[in-house]
């Protein structure tokens, strides 16, 4: 899908802001965003939305690109086409006409992910592709080299003559022109800096805080353990500020002290830019369920022994383990929990999951459990054979559980994961990520094992489930069915 009209609205809104004077000037840009057709396609006239990419060098010289079609010395750009944002369109162009990777690009401080220019010019008509002259919208967004020296470039040459690199008094765009040499003034000198901020959150006593990630638009590397964090924005007056900012709406009432910077580390955002991130090592010592998350599925204290049995975002097994080494954490003795969760009972601290048994039989039933009327959750419904990992793999909690509630034995080699649910239904609960796996091969007939738990073991034919089915079981049925599967997460 293309960018949405709320996100082009809201980025030229933003553009607005610094620049009011040219409100008039863009005037034509609020109408057809008003308007009924898609802002980006093509197709849509008297003018539509493109996206430009000024890339610049150490030497603050902007890439331009010989344009064939209009005989011009441009900035790479082009048309939108099914991305996700303005920003990642105009990343997708300059990467297929020069050649360059999004990892050899990184956002400035000055510009982050907003447009430097907008700029509105005119089209000619090419009637052999019946096209007549029309307006483009231009969004120019600004990029660095991570590199000192600039990559061999791989031209496309079908549309690209050749390439040069222009001093800012020299871009070709007077509005471009204008506004790049206003920036370097405040400070645009094309060296990368940090833009992010994240938090190594320690308790002193040889722990880590960290957070579950989850499958949402623009969310990097979902499903994987992080730290807490995010983007520096324009009115963060520096990146601690920008990390507070963060904590005070992903987790209020996660207070840090001793917040000092510790290292700045590569990130890679969801469209593959290089995103250097300064990390703030900060000590906290309270329970996660203490905190009231707000993104995410859930934190959780972690020891560097479990380090190797967690999913984590890139480097952040080293970065631990350094910190740790500095810092001599684990030579320290393990003081009692200062909050501990009050009728926790032990082992459960790295209940993280949930697995549900996905199962039909030879005729294409599917089995599901009636759920006993006092149970805590989902009480006098139908549900999926599940339950809660236990310090082990994913699967062995499967065959586990298949055994202990209802008699069945599934053979793990037949195991695969066909779905997953981000459950934060009732909003009470605590947020869980619930694995659903669809066993292939098993053995035996469904015995009510665990009465306390489920009253009855009963088969559905799939277009007659029953109405008092849990709703993210219903979805997840749907989804199996056509083919809608998240088999790519690997989770163990």
């Amino acid at each position: 899908m293309p960018p949405t009209r709320s996100h082009i609205r809201t980025t030229t809104e933003a553009y607005l802001a610094r620049h009011p004077h040219e409100r008039n000037a863009l005037a034509p840009l609020s109408a057809l965003l008003d308007g009924p057709t898609d802002p980006t396609n093509r197709a849509t006239l008297p003018g539509h939305i493109t996206c430009g990419a000024v890339v610049i060098d150490r030497a603050r010289r902007v890439l331009h690109i010989g344009h064939k079609a209009s005989r011009k010395l441009l900035v790479p750009g082009g048309h939108v086409e099914d991305d996700r944002t303005l920003l990642a369109a105009a990343l997708r162009e300059v990467c297929e006409e020069t050649g360059l990777r999004p990892g050899d690009l990184c956002l400035t401080p000055r510009f982050l992910g907003a447009p430097v220019d907008i700029d509105v010019h005119g089209v000619d008509a090419v009637p052999a592709k019946g096209e007549p002259a029309h307006l483009h919208f231009d969004f120019r967004f600004v990029f660095y080299l991570t590199a000192d020296t600039a990559p061999p470039l791989a031209l496309q040459y079908e549309e690209v003559s050749g390439a040069k690199w222009l001093p800012l008094a020299e871009v070709s765009s007077p509005t471009l022109r204008a506004k790049l040499l206003d920036a370097e003034a405040r400070g645009l000198d094309g060296r990368p800096e940090p833009v992010n901020a994240s938090a190594l959150v320690h308790d002193g006593r040889g722990r880590y805080l960290l957070h579950l990630r989850d499958r949402r638009e623009g969310i990097w590397e979902p499903w994987t353990l992080a730290l807490l964090g995010g983007g520096r924005e324009p009115d963060d007056a520096d990146l601690e500020a920008t990390l507070r900012r963060e904590l005070a709406e992903e987790t209020p009432g996660l207070e840090l002290t001793e917040l000092t910077a510790y290292a700045v580390e590569p990130s890679i955002s969801v469209d593959g830019l290089l995103v250097p991130t300064q990390i703030f090592a900060g000590r906290w010592s309270g329970h996660p369920d203490s905190v009231d998350l707000q993104e995410g599925v859930l934190l959780q204290w972690f020891t560097v022994d479990t380090l190797d049995r967690l999913r984590l975002s890139p480097g952040l097994d080293d970065m631990i383990r350094r910190h740790a080494a500095d810092h001599s954490a684990l030579d320290r003795p393990q003081e009692p929990d200062p909050h501990p969760r009050v009728g926790a009972p032990a082992g459960t601290e790295l209940h993280i999951v949930g697995v549900h048994l996905y199962l039909q039989d030879e005729h294409g039933r599917i089995l599901l459990g009636l759920r006993h009327p006092d149970a805590t959750f989902a009480a006098d419904t139908w549900h999926f054979l599940a339950g809660h990992c236990e310090r082990e793999a994913a699967v062995n909690c499967l065959v586990r559980e298949a055994k202990e509630e209802a008699g069945l034995l599934i053979d793990p080699a037949g195991v695969e994961l066909v779905h997953v649910v981000h459950l934060l239904d009732p909003p009470t609960a605590r947020p869980r990520i619930q694995l659903v796996f669809r066993a292939r091969a098993w053995s035996g007939s469904p015995e009510v094992l665990e009465p306390d738990r489920c009253a009855e073991w009963r088969w559905w034919r799939p277009e007659a489930l029953p109405q008092q089915l849990v709703p993210y079981a219903r979805t997840a049925v749907e989804g199996i069915l056509a083919g809608h599967a998240y088999s790519e997460l690997g989770w163990t």
